[in-house]
């Protein structure tokens, strides 16, 4: 969120108008105040750090340009403010003169201004899909999806700041240490734009606006074992995405769809296959070659095989994506009777019936009365 938004001010706000506003809220917001409330304390880390951003001309002038700022690690570490005793050559009078709540609030800023690293913080997973042909998915190999996802940044391989030239640092004049008065009471603490060395090494990140993170478009390859089935998820360890400065990175998540096969319907690692088999071949036996997913097979149906028989072929299934032994291939014989349009086909199954005259349903006697 806007800086400006948070601390409820205009652009144009003074720093005056800036350090109201900000006391006004640390009043209000402040975890010592509201103990236990996990959304009051985060509210009050963001307006420390729109405080902090804009009460430092060199740091505002940067965030109107740039956007966002966040501190570096030297800025993120505890500070110490030290009383340095009274200054009675000052005015403390109008607004520059100290109140209780003043002293209060200033205090405030430092014990809720430790932002460090988001070290230890996972990045979120992400969840593609990806929809294959019956033999790819049998076949496996290398795929790639294109997926939107937030990664490091490659420009200040993601510490959000980037080293220049040794400069004093402008910010404290070199002294390493900041200094302001509240009313006649001094108060110094060390320069959190040097880390307290005077010296300025690094500057913020231009490209990830200090976020050590980036959002971009990629395509990510990852290799798919063989066999794969429908609905299966496969898992690409370290390409979600990235936390912020210091955090892991999140995994994706492809999850895939297997168009089905026109001839084979698959069971587990299984594989079922329909034959069309002549009525001669059933009634005298025959060897027909069947399809199989890598070639094709000999299946000897024996004398006399019924519709609905079924063969096993051992080891001619689906592929195991686990790496154990692939499925079988099941094939089940399914008798397609002659078209009987001429008279000497006719013939032929009459003198059939009259050659096997057995009742075929006789079985179903069984559930008469």
């Amino acid at each position: 969120m806007d800086f400006y938004v948070i601390l409820g001010v205009d652009r144009t706000a003074s720093a005056v108008d800036v350090k109201r506003a900000y006391r006004r809220l640390a009043r209000k917001h402040h975890p010592d105040i509201n103990p236990g409330d996990q959304e009051a304390e985060a509210f009050f880390r963001r307006v420390s750090e729109a405080y902090e951003t804009l009460i430092d001309p060199e740091r505002r002038q940067d965030y109107d340009v740039h956007g966002q700022m966040r501190p570096s690690p030297e800025e993120a570490a505890v500070d110490v403010v030290e009383f340095e005793g009274f200054d009675f050559s000052v005015s403390s009078t109008g607004e520059s003169a100290s109140t209780f709540g003043d002293l209060f609030a200033d205090v405030f800023t430092d014990s809720g201004g430790d932002r460090a690293q988001d070290t230890g913080t996972r990045g979120v997973d992400l969840h593609a899909a990806l929809r294959l042909d019956f033999q790819d998915a049998m076949r496996g190999g290398t795929y790639e999806v294109t997926l939107t996802r937030v990664a490091r940044c490659d420009a200040c391989r993601g510490s959000g700041r980037r080293r220049v030239a040794d400069s004093r640092c402008v910010s404290c004049a070199g002294t390493g240490q900041s200094r302001w008065t509240r009313g006649h009471m001094v108060f110094s603490r060390r320069c959190r734009q040097c880390g307290g060395t005077g010296r300025r090494r690094h500057r913020p990140c231009g490209v990830c606006r200090t976020e050590g993170v980036v959002s971009r478009t990629e395509t990510v390859a990852f290799r798919m074992a063989a066999g794969v089935s429908d609905g299966a998820r496969i898992r690409v360890p370290g390409k979600g995405s990235t936390a912020g400065r210091g955090g892991t990175t999140g995994d994706l998540y492809v999850t895939v769809a297997v168009d089905p096969h026109p001839l084979f319907r698959r069971e587990g690692d299984d594989l079922h296959l329909v034959v069309p088999v002549a009525v001669h071949e059933a009634a005298l036996g025959a060897r027909v070659e069947v399809p199989t997913i890598d070639g094709s097979a000999r299946v000897r149906i024996p004398p006399g095989t019924q519709s609905g028989r079924r063969f096993r072929l051992r080891g001619r299934g689906a592929p195991s994506p686990r790496g154990g032994e692939p499925g079988d291939l099941l094939v089940e014989v399914q008798i397609v009777l002659p078209r009987v349009l001429d008279e000497r086909s006719k013939d032929l199954m009459r003198e059939l019936r009259r050659i096997h005259p057995e009742d075929v349903r006789a079985r179903l006697d069984i559930c008469k009365g």
